[in-house]
C-alpha cells in the first residue's frame, strides 16, 4: 500500500477541448450558479459541497495527515487549514461562520480543547471530539464522473453544463500522492460580482470557482481549494483570509465588486507574505492586453496611437486600463453606468478619479454612443447588448471589438461583424478569439510558486501578455485567430518559465 503524504485537486472530467471547456466553465456554469441562487439546496447537487469536509487544526502538518486519511479510509474530498495558536475565539468562530458554504463538515478533532466550548452557528455538522462512525457523522457523499461521456449530453451549453454539473457533483475532487506537494491556492470570492450575474452571493458563485480549480490542475498542475466567504464586507474578507492564510501559496481573489476588490486586493497584497492575484482585474488586464497587440500587427497600427473606449469601470475596466497606459497607450476613454469618466465627475469614488486622472485625455463628456465616434478600439466590461451596429459604423475604419460581457456579450460576433468590424473577440468558447483567463492565471501562478514571487507587479503582467502573444506566430495572424488556443498545454509552461527566469531572485 503506497505511503501518501500530500494531495492534489484534479477535475472530474478530462478538460480536453472546447466543448467541454465550455461545460466546465464560461459559458455553461453559468447555469449552475443560477440554479444554487434560486435553491441554496442545489449546492449540493451542483458542486462538490456534498464531499468537501474542511479540516482545522493549529499545526498543518497535523490537518494534512488527517486529510489524507479522510480521502483514504472513507474517500472525503477533506481540505487541511492551519490558523494561529494566538487567535482570539470570537475570530475563529467568525471565521468558521463565514467559510462553512464551502463544506458538508468541519473537521474540529485536532483542536479539541480550543472549540468545545464554541457554539457555532452554523447548519453543517461541526466535529470537536471522536466519533464511532465519521462518515455518517458527516453525511459526505463521494461521486466521481470518470465513465460519463459528454457527448451523450442533451440540449444546448447551459442545459449540458447543467447535466454534467449534477452528475458529477461538481467538476472538482482531491487526489491522494506519495509525494509532498505545495500548500493549494485558495480561490476567494464573497460572489458580489459573479459573471454577468452580479451579486448572487458567495454560495452561487462556487461553481465557478471550482471550475477555476479544475483549469489550475488540468493546464498548470497547480493545486487550489474553493475557499467562499458568506461576508461581502471587504474588512470581513480581508480579516478571514488573514487568520488562514498559513493554509495556502497564494490567494486568488475572484467575482468581487469594486470598489471593495482594490481595498481588499490590497490589503491582503500589503499584509500576507504570498502572492495576492484578483483575477477578474489582472487575468482579464493580461489577455485583453495579448490579443489587442496581435490584433494591432494585424491592423498596422500601434498602440500609443489609437483611442480606445473601455465600456465598464469597474474591477476588470480598471486594471485593463492601467495595463494598457504601462504598456503604451495614450488615449483611453472610460464609460461607466453614469458615462464617461472624467476629473471631477460628481459621481466619481476616489478609484474613478484616480482613473480619470489616468485616461481621457481630451476630456470628452457624454455617453457611450458620443466617446465611440472615431475609436479604433471598444473593449466591453460591462453588460450584454450594450453596444449597437450604429456605434460600431462611427468608429475607424476596420474597428477592433472586444466585448467581454459574459454570458451575454455587449454585442454579438454576427451583428458586429454586419457592423463592420474587423477584428472580433467574447469572452466565450464557443466563438472565435476568446478573451479567456485561463490564459493567464495558471502559467502566471505556476511561475509565481516556483520562483517563490511573492507580489504580483506590472512587469510579470506585461511579460505575461508579451509572452501569450507570442505564442501565435506573426504568419499564423488572422482576424479569426489572434490568441493561443486556452488549451495550448505549452502556453503555462512558457508563462512560468517566463516569470521564474525574469523575476525570482
Amino acid at each position: 500500500m503506497p505511503q501518501y503524504n500530500g494531495f492534489k485537486t484534479v477535475p472530474k472530467i478530462a478538460i480536453d477541448d472546447k466543448d467541454t471547456l465550455s461545460l466546465v466553465y464560461t459559458p455553461g456554469v453559468g447555469s449552475s450558479c443560477l440554479k444554487i441562487a434560486e435553491n441554496p439546496d442545489a449546492a449540493l447537487v451542483y458542486t462538490n459541497k456534498i464531499n468537501s469536509v474542511a479540516v482545522i487544526a493549529f499545526d498543518y502538518e497535523k490537518a494534512l495527515k488527517r486529510a489524507i486519511f479522510l480521502k483514504s479510509v472513507l474517500l472525503i474530498d477533506a481540505y487541511p487549514l492551519t490558523v494561529n495558536t494566538e487567535i482570539a475565539k470570537e475570530d475563529f468562530k467568525f471565521a468558521i461562520e463565514n467559510i462553512d458554504i464551502n463544506f458538508c463538515a468541519i473537521d474540529l478533532s485536532l483542536m479539541e480543547d480550543f472549540t468545545k466550548d464554541i457554539e457555532f452557528d452554523i447548519e453543517i455538522p461541526v466535529l470537536k471530539a471522536p466519533v464511532q462512525n465519521l462518515k455518517d457523522f458527516f453525511g459526505a457523499i463521494s461521486r466521481n464522473v470518470f465513465m460519463i461521456d459528454p457527448t451523450k449530453l442533451q440540449g444546448n451549453v447551459q442545459e449540458r453544463s447543467l447535466q454534467l454539473h449534477e452528475l458529477s457533483g461538481g467538476v472538482i475532487e482531491t487526489e491522494l500522492t506519495e509525494q509532498k506537494r505545495n500548500k493549494p491556492v485558495a480561490i476567494v470570492s464573497d460572489g458580489t460580482a459573479v459573471l454577468g450575474y452580479g451579486n448572487i452571493g458567495a454560495l452561487a458563485s462556487i461553481p465557478v470557482m471550482e471550475g477555476k480549480a479544475a483549469l489550475y490542475s488540468e493546464l498548470a498542475d497547480v493545486d487550489s481549494m474553493v475557499f467562499c466567504i458568506k461576508s461581502q464586507k471587504s474588512e470581513d474578507v480581508i480579516k478571514i483570509v488573514q487568520i488562514f492564510a498559513d493554509s495556502f501559496c497564494g490567494i486568488h481573489l475572484e467575482d468581487i465588486a469594486a470598489p471593495s476588490c482594490f481595498e481588499i486586493e490590497n490589503a491582503l497584497s500589503q499584509s500576507l507574505n504570498i502572492p495576492v492575484f484578483h483575477d477578474d482585474q489582472h487575468g482579464t488586464a493580461i489577455i485583453v492586453l495579448a490579443g489587442l497587440l496581435n490584433a494591432l500587427v494585424l491592423e498596422d497600427k500601434k498602440l500609443e496611437d489609437i483611442k480606445i473606449v473601455i465600456a465598464g469601470a469597474g474591477a476588470a475596466g480598471t486594471a485593463v486600463a492601467k495595463l494598457l497606459l504601462f504598456a503604451g497607450a495614450k488615449n483611453i476613454i472610460m464609460d461607466d453606468i453614469n458615462g464617461t469618466v472624467y476629473k471631477g465627475r460628481e459621481s466619481n469614488d476616489k478609484y474613478l478619479e484616480e482613473l480619470a486622472c489616468m485616461t481621457n485625455p481630451n476630456d470628452e463628456r457624454g455617453e457611450l454612443k458620443d466617446i465611440i465616434k472615431n475609436a479604433d478600439v471598444f473593449i466591453g466590461l460591462s453588460k450584454g447588448g450594450l453596444l449597437t451596429e450604429e456605434m460600431i459604423q462611427s468608429m475607424e475604419y476596420r474597428p477592433i471589438v472586444f466585448a467581454l460581457a459574459n454570458p451575454v456579450p455587449e454585442i454579438m460576433p454576427d451583428e458586429a461583424k454586419h457592423a463592420g468590424v474587423y477584428i472580433m473577440s467574447t469572452g466565450r468558447s464557443d466563438f472565435e478569439n476568446q478573451i479567456n483567463n485561463a490564459l493567464a492565471f495558471p502559467g502566471l501562478f505556476k511561475g509565481l510558486i516556483d520562483g517563490k514571487i511573492k507580489k504580483v507587479t506590472n512587469e510579470i503582467k506585461l511579460e505575461s501578455a508579451l509572452m501569450i502573444a507570442s505564442m501565435v506566430p506573426t504568419d499564423e495572424l488572422t482576424p479569426d485567430n489572434i490568441l493561443p488556443d486556452a488549451l495550448d498545454r505549452m502556453l503555462p509552461l512558457q508563462i512560468a518559465k517566463t516569470i521564474e527566469e525574469k523575476f525570482s531572485k
